[in-house]
């Protein structure tokens, strides 16, 4: 069979599948119709665990105290019973590398009795720790190769829930990562330290604001959107960049792609909407609450949202979402890509994080309230906010860099790389008040009058929306834009729950430094609106509330000293700079070796997915596309050559063909030259080898993929190998 063959039946598979019924008797079935419960949570513990063991438990879970190593083996069996009960044979502890990915090892729950038989067993020892070989894993020069013990360690704050398969269903409980000196080795780990250092500033804002009664823990709360694009899977295997670098090397933008608008909020496709459906039941299951579902803006793009949690479980559950999308897409003959620009010439995907503060007696700090003028508490916290943002925007950018999201960031569908803050008008108005004094007034939205008697008036909000801000504050938090769809959205919230403690803070010890930790309300308020003065002066350079897209704009962020990082070579450094070094280990959430450890493997993936990408692009050009144009080229000739025999004029004709061989010929010349960055020698450290990849492959790549997309637009369609953009895009 050709290549063009095996794409034409890729083709013909596709059609067959999206002309599917959703309810057909074809369509595979695999959730139970009625949702169960697949997570060990806090109900399943209360009914199962002892009273004084369920409230020792709870005390580590809701109030971050040390867990109480002695109910660890009352858990274990009520855990074990509960897994063995719904089918579990298996148990794992589920974690998370530096590898962007997670991790686990299965261990059978089954063990001998001693007496010739076999029983159910899971100890306390073996919920607490596991020791998975860490030398494999990306350690950033924290280990050393032949340095293999690591530990796992029972993170009692996530629930343990079950992953079932097609004849199996194992216990997964969520474990931290680190080595066997103590060092992290993971994201979940930095991110739990995180939590507890802003927890513990915030606490003495809120004493000093005298609201600290019965509140033992400040949260991070997280709701963080997931992009996707959805292709037919027989399509998918069919384009080797896609299965390898899940993003498409070579591609010629179709007459329609999404310049009508029509794709977005639109009517969602039967298969992709069973599909929808099916993830959503088993997320249901593990105790993610997914909440909203449509069409992004791209074709072939679509969202799944959930409901904020906080900022621990919320990543776990991200990354739950990502595993689910990729494990249940093929049952519909699908396959999802996570990848933030799978496409060129269309809308990208990102990870919306959706990001705040919450009392754990459910009060949101950064929910303005009506009179926000009146709110100090809020403008306290949300100048807070302002200052860490402003002082550390280089180490948020660094925060959400990859080469993944190098394709997306600065482009007309994503925020720029320079980071800033949208407030929108209510809160850009107390602001300036702010700045001169004491505020008196808080803008309205007042309500909508739609002009038909038989619709409601509805309210206006006080401020409008920003999507072109990469921080935007949006009702009651603050919203993130700029983390890329494939990544694990615990590195950047560590970044950001660190920053924000560091200024908690600063607040907290100006306020005390001002009046004392118990301070009268008229003193209070006095030197905090003169700390919030001077906090306004100093940081509003980082408000902009116009559009980020604009050349102006850059122009602007630069006269005010803004970083523009424009892309992961430039921003990695700012991970070892003196003052990130400084913050992370004076809040203890990273010492200078950890961090170290994170710029040195972020660093080394930037360069192995990028020599990926390379290597692929060279073989895909050589094995397949050349073949194609010789082939086309040989056809025209033999046309040309019979037309010419036969007496016709072929002067138009032998100059298509003259144009042809030359841009056949300046794309193998592009492909050599490609191949030739790849032999280059650049020496063991990450960094350089970045900067030349960056710098003399990647725009090596950009040029053959130019030339590449001018052959696809001149090769005749049955000889093309690829599956087209019409196809992945339009075919559901």
């Amino acid at each position: 069979m050709s290549v063009p063959h095996a794409r034409h039946e890729a083709v013909a598979a596709a059609h067959k599948w999206s002309n599917k019924s959703s309810n057909g008797a074809q369509q595979p079935q695999r959730v139970d119709a009625i949702f169960g419960c697949d997570v060990f949570s806090l109900r399943t513990m209360r009914q199962r665990l002892p009273k004084d063991v369920y409230r020792k438990l709870l005390k580590t879970i809701q109030r971050g105290e040390p867990l109480d190593l002695a109910v660890a083996d009352v858990v274990a069996a009520a855990m074990k019973d509960w897994a063995i009960e719904n089918g579990a044979t298996h148990y794992t502890h589920w974690f998370q590398p530096l590898t962007g990915q997670t991790a686990e090892k299965h261990d059978s729950l089954i063990v001998p009795d001693g007496e010739g038989g076999m029983l159910f067993a899971l100890s306390g020892a073996d919920l607490c720790q596991g020791e998975p070989d860490a030398s494999s894993f990306p350690s950033g020069g924290l280990r050393a190769t032949f340095e293999a013990r690591g530990y796992t360690a029972w993170d009692a704050t996530s629930p343990a829930f079950l992953l079932r398969g097609e004849n199996n269903v194992t216990l997964c409980i969520p474990t931290a990562f680190v080595s066997w000196t103590g060092a992290a080795l993971d994201k979940k780990t930095p991110l739990l330290r995180s939590m507890d250092a802003l927890s513990k500033q915030a606490l003495r804002v809120l004493r000093l604001f005298g609201t600290a009664e019965g509140v033992d823990r400040v949260y991070t709360t997280v709701g963080a959107e997931q992009e996707y694009f959805l292709v037919d899977r027989n399509l998918y295997y069919a384009r080797p960049d896609l299965v390898t670098c899940e993003r498409t090397l070579f591609g010629a933008r179709p007459p329609k792609g999404q310049q009508l608008e029509d794709h977005y909020f639109g009517s969602i496709p039967p298969r992709v909407l069973a599909f929808m459906a099916e993830s959503e039941k088993e997320l249901y299951r593990v105790g993610v609450p997914v909440k909203t579902r449509h069409n992004e803006v791209a074709p072939g793009q679509y969202e799944l949202a959930p409901l904020f949690e906080n900022s621990n479980v919320a990543c776990d559950h991200q990354m739950l979402i990502m595993e689910t999308l990729k494990r249940v897409a093929p049952r519909y003959g699908l396959q999802a890509i996570l990848h933030e620009k799978p496409f060129a010439g269309i809308n990208g995907s990102g990870k919306h994080n959706n990001w705040s503060m919450s009392t754990d007696t459910g009060v949101n700090l950064l929910d303005p309230r009506d009179d926000t003028h009146t709110n100090l508490q809020f403008m306290t916290f949300m100048c807070a906010v302002i200052r860490a943002v402003d002082l550390h925007a280089d180490l948020l950018r660094a925060s959400i860099a990859s080469a993944n999201n190098d394709h997306r960031l600065g482009a007309n569908e994503a925020p720029p790389a320079i980071i800033s803050i949208f407030l929108g008008d209510m809160l850009t108005d107390i602001v300036e008040q702010l700045e001169q004094g004491l505020p008196e007034r808080t803008l309205k939205g007042g309500r909508i009058d739609l002009g038909a008697r038989t619709l409601p008036q509805i309210p206006r909000h006080a401020g409008d929306r920003n999507r072109t801000s990469p921080f935007a504050f949006t009702g009651n938090k603050f919203e993130f834009r700029a983390v890329g769809s494939s990544s694990a959205a615990a590195w950047p919230n560590t970044v950001l729950n660190t920053i924000v403690a560091e200024s908690l803070d600063y607040v907290a010890t100006e306020i005390e430094k001002a009046v004392g930790t118990e301070p009268a309300p008229d003193k209070l308020q006095s030197a905090v609106l003169a700390l919030l003065k001077g906090i306004i002066k100093q940081h509003k350079r980082v408000i902009f509330n116009g559009d980020n897209y604009s050349a102006e704009w850059h122009r602007e962020a630069d006269a005010r000293g803004l970083p523009h990082l424009r892309n992961t070579v430039d921003a990695m450094p700012v991970l070892m700079a003196d003052k990130s070094v400084q913050i992370f280990r004076k809040y203890q959430v990273l010492d200078k070796a950890e961090l170290e450890s994170r710029f040195v493997a972020y660093t080394e993936r930037y360069v192995k997915q990028v020599l990926i990408e390379a290597e692929s692009m060279v073989t895909i050009a050589r094995q397949m596309i050349l073949p194609a144009a010789m082939q086309h080229q040989r056809r025209t000739a033999e046309a040309v050559a019979a037309a010419k025999s036969a007496g016709v004029e072929v002067a138009a004709q032998q100059k298509c063909l003259g144009e042809f061989v030359q841009l056949a010929s300046r794309f193998g010349d592009a492909t050599a030259a490609l191949a030739a960055t790849l032999n280059h020698a650049t020496g063991d450290e990450p960094l350089t080898h970045a900067r030349y990849l960056r710098d003399k492959t990647i725009p090596q790549m950009a040029a053959l993929r130019t030339l590449g997309d001018e052959l696809e637009n001149q090769i005749a369609a049955d000889l093309w190998p690829l599956p087209t953009y019409r196809e992945l895009l339009f075919i559901k």
